[in-house]
């Protein structure tokens, strides 16, 4: 082996780790790596074997670990062995003189970050350490990038791991702390309140986030909801009333369901968001509002606008920033996911046990149209848990039976639930048996016996 000194000074490692202990039962070894890894950390440890390895380990923590194979009284790979399965993650960095083929599979498997045959230089360790290191930065990287994303998912409520729920996500946080309109849009159920509670939330605006359901108010009364009025402004008003918008001050107005907003209304909310000023009903004076407007809507509203049921100019002013909320049918692989997180919620909130959901009641969640979305499996979820029943037999029913073998959905029998789902799986594979028989866990001849007793021949090329 070549002096560190004498060799030159390689490049030092990225800076990261601190403390290095070496284990080596050859003096010479041990002074060799003590003066070439002592220029670069600022704490470097010797022992000669594992029992001063273990006392080293208890008076301080080590970033990383250089130990021989052959250690007197102990195999370095069975002691490493024994640490990773004690729950230590530090680095091991092994050297020997003596190595084959089945050394070095037992010293990966026994968790080494590298492999170094003696003699080696001083160059060769460092290189080993910087690799070490640019693998740890890395993990660590992404480490703080799930929490990232972990932090967004919590700050939103909402539930996914998709790539569709994941870029929802991105853009709640992007447009969060600026002041313009969003519409959300999306069916009813797939969570647009959610989204726009996490816009607020996420905002830094120090107002309440406060919804309005414009569809669930009538024409007569929604300006007076919104706006406010004076006293005597109409038959009824004994005393003046702050709107929403008033209560909304510094904060959020959510908009739900915009689309069923009246035309005489909406050409009030385009004045609002032009001029930040609201007039209560009955009153000669304007009133200047820090709000944030949010909406959202089922409807296509660009079908809306070309049908005359909806103003063109509002639309291109609600639509500074559209988004659009995926349906649960879009993102089937989150439902496991969802009914967990339903289940454990729930389960909490309503004193019961949570049920355990096996695989094959899953995979038919999984094969559910969900006209409701996540609303609907949220609900199958606490019926599950109120009825103490499986979540597969308290799924909405479609209409009726249709020349597929699909049976009513009122019929909550195993056997009727069993060929439910069974006929489900098959037609999401495309009445591929094979493909649908490994969904399912049994073989295929198993499921053309089952298909042929209800008299479902299927595609019997696949």
């Amino acid at each position: 082996m070549e002096d560190p000194v004498a060799a030159g000074s390689p490049a030092p490692p990225t800076p990261g780790l601190t403390s290095v202990l070496v284990v080596d039962d050859e003096p010479g070894i041990r002074n060799f790596l003590q003066r070439g890894l002592g220029k670069y950390f600022s704490l470097v440890e010797t022992a000669e074997n594992v029992e001063q390895a273990e006392a080293l380990r208890q008076r301080c923590h080590f970033d990383l670990i250089v130990a021989d194979i052959r250690l007197p009284g102990c195999n370095g790979v069975e002691w490493v062995t024994r640490l990773r399965e004690q729950g230590t993650t530090t680095g091991v960095i092994f050297i020997t003189a003596h190595a084959d083929l089945e050394t070095a599979v037992a010293a990966l498997r026994a968790g080494a970050e590298d492999f170094i045959m003696k003699p080696f230089r001083m160059e060769q360790m460092v290189t080993a350490v910087k690799r070490y290191m640019a693998q740890r930065a890395m993990q660590r990287e992404n480490f703080v990038l799930r929490r990232q994303v972990e932090q967004i998912y919590k700050g939103s409520g909402l539930v996914g791991e998709c790539d569709l729920i994941r870029s929802v996500c991105d853009v709640l946080k992007r447009v969060a702390p600026m002041p313009s309109t969003v519409l959300i849009e999306g069916e009813s159920g797939t969570g647009k309140e959610l989204a726009a509670r996490a816009i607020h939330e996420m905002s830094g605006r120090r107002g309440s986030f406060v919804p309005i359901n414009c569809g669930g108010i009538s024409a007569e009364l929604l300006e007076s909801e919104l706006f406010g009025h004076v006293k005597g402004a109409f038959t009824g008003a004994q005393q003046g009333r702050e709107g929403l918008f008033r209560y909304a001050e510094g904060g959020t107005l959510f908009l739900d369901e915009i689309g069923e907003m009246p035309l005489s209304m909406q050409v009030h909310l385009l004045r609002v968001l032009e001029e930040r000023r609201i007039r209560p009903v009955g009153s000669n004076r304007e009133v200047p509002v820090d709000v944030r407007i949010i909406a959202a809507t089922n409807r296509d509203l660009a079908g809306e606008v070309k049908a005359g049921r909806f103003r063109e100019d509002l639309y291109y002013r609600l639509n500074v920033l559209s988004i659009r909320m995926p349906s649960l049918r879009e993102r089937r692989e989150d439902i496991p996911l969802l009914a967990g997180h339903f289940m454990q919620t729930l389960s909490a909130q309503l004193g019961v046990e949570p049920r355990q959901l096996d695989e094959r009641q899953l995979s038919l969640l999984r094969t559910y149209d969900w006209p409701g979305n996540v609303r609907e499996l949220r609900n199958v979820i606490e019926r599950c848990l109120l009825l103490g029943s499986a979540p597969d037999q308290c799924l909405s029913a479609p209409a009726a039976c249709d020349e597929t073998g699909r049976v009513e959905e009122t019929d909550q029998r195993l056997e009727t639930v069993e060929k439910r789902h069974i006929l489900r799986v098959l037609e999401a594979e495309g009445g591929n048996k094979s493909a649908a028989a490994r969904i399912l866990g049994v073989s295929r001849k198993t499921l053309e016996r089952k298909m042929k007793a209800w008299g479902y021949a299927g595609n019997r090329g696949q």
